[in-house]
């Protein structure tokens, strides 16, 4: 039995219809919503530094991080009209991202701190996600046809963090069983929650000997295929401490967890691979181009080139959504996508692009810029238009109280 309504929740407008207007995009700074970004992620200021070497080596305080967000100016007519959002993860600002579109028109941006934001999952109804040391559950409480707000159609709130410790997850997948799966790159293996430990390793690629925290072919991405883990990317093969760094250009591999078999082999730092329609997507991120894999040639076939350091991919329909990061050191050395940006005489972005698979164009677009350079991972969250999410420290983590009861109900005396 569903529990009692709480004073926040609205009955919604059923079949609303979205406004045709240029979006104008908001942030998560609405007065009558406390988003916790002056209170969550660090226990106290940083010291002053005595030096600019000083300066750089102190932990940056991510909630004073300043961001700017853009948009394609079709952006929010399109996500209302297929009933999308997307959420989106930043490491680097220990950020999340839910971007969907209001009532009026408009594309919102809403965002909560979670230190070192990595792979990110979800649906309508809950969406997972990889941390510093935790694995995130966060659960949507509202139901069919209600608001929050008096505009939030899906509340997210964090009911489970499983400590794992830093094993720099990196993505995740949901399988047919519920169990989540992620790829621990810092063992260089697939693994599972355990009840009792970090984790329980699943499966490790061939060319790995043994177990240990050396990360040694930066194993990163993982395609779900009927809800089990079948593909895998890594930097290379190498099988010694950070051996990947030295292979960034042609080292890379795609691996079929089930078979153990590399499908595709010679790629540039491959990234987030997405199994869609019988057809094996992924990024070559350092060549700068997203394409599918050719089974029976093992190599990589380039569909659209993308202007950045492409990581972070999710697919629905006949799009795909592309992650885009700029340079770390403000260069992409020793990779084709250096040389791919000069010919186009182009700058790297950080943002997201939404990429037709028919023919390759941009149909609309996200820019971060500010204290923001690099992103990682992006889902898009069908049936949802305009969701938030409950942060750590707002007050609101205390008094959202929402129950579900067996209890039979009493009757009403008169």
């Amino acid at each position: 039995m569903p529990g009692p309504r709480h004073p926040q929740l609205e009955d919604h407008v059923a079949n609303e219809k979205t406004p045709d207007a240029t979006p104008i995009q908001e942030t998560s700074g609405k007065a009558e919503i406390d988003t916790g970004l002056d209170q969550v992620g660090v226990e106290a200021p940083a010291p002053a530094a005595s030096a600019p070497a000083q300066a750089d080596r102190q932990p940056k305080d991510l909630t004073k991080m300043k961001v700017e967000k853009s948009c394609s100016r079709g952006l929010a007519g399109w996500l209302g009209q297929h009933k999308l959002s997307l959420a989106i993860s930043s490491y680097q600002t220990g950020r999340i991202y839910l971007v969907g579109s209001d009532k009026q028109g408009r594309v919102s941006f809403f965002e909560r701190i979670f230190e070192r934001a990595m792979g990110i999952v979800g649906n309508a109804q809950r969406i997972y996600l990889g941390g510093l040391y935790q694995l995130w559950r966060f659960e949507n409480v509202l139901r069919p046809n209600e608001v929050i707000h008096g505009q939030f159609d899906k509340c997210y709130v964090p009911r489970n963090a499983q400590t794992i410790g830093d094993l720099d997850i990196h993505e995740l997948g949901i399988c047919s069983n519920g169990k989540v799966v992620f790829v621990n790159t810092k063992y260089s293996c697939l693994a599972e929650l355990s009840q009792t430990h970090s984790f329980k390793a699943i499966w490790k690629p061939k060319f790995i000997s043994k177990l240990a925290p050396e990360d040694r072919c930066h194993l990163n991405g993982l395609a779900m295929v009927d809800g089990r883990p079948k593909y895998v990317t890594a930097v290379c093969k190498s099988d010694s401490v950070d051996g990947w760094r030295d292979r960034r250009q042609d080292g890379g591999v795609v691996i079929d967890v089930e078979t153990d078999e590399i499908v595709c082999e010679g790629l540039s730092m491959p990234h987030s691979p997405r199994w869609h329609d019988g057809k094996l997507w992924l990024l070559n991120a350092g060549t700068g181009f997203l394409g599918w894999v050719d089974f029976e040639t093992k190599k990589f076939v380039p569909h659209t080139f993308v202007p950045g350091f492409a990581r972070g991919l999710s697919i629905i329909g006949n799009v795909a959504a592309v992650g885009l990061s700029k340079p770390r050191n403000q260069r992409f050395e020793g990779l084709q996508l250096d040389e791919e940006l000069k010919k186009r005489d182009a700058e790297p972005w950080c943002g997201v692009q939404i990429v037709s698979l028919t023919n390759g164009d941009v149909s609309n677009w996200i820019r971060f810029e500010g204290d923001i350079t690099e992103i990682f991972d992006i889902s898009f969250l069908p049936n949802v238009k305009n969701p938030m999410m409950i942060g750590l420290r707002t007050a609101e983590i205390r008094d959202l109280i929402t129950f579900e009861s067996d209890l039979p109900t009493e009757p009403v005396n008169a």
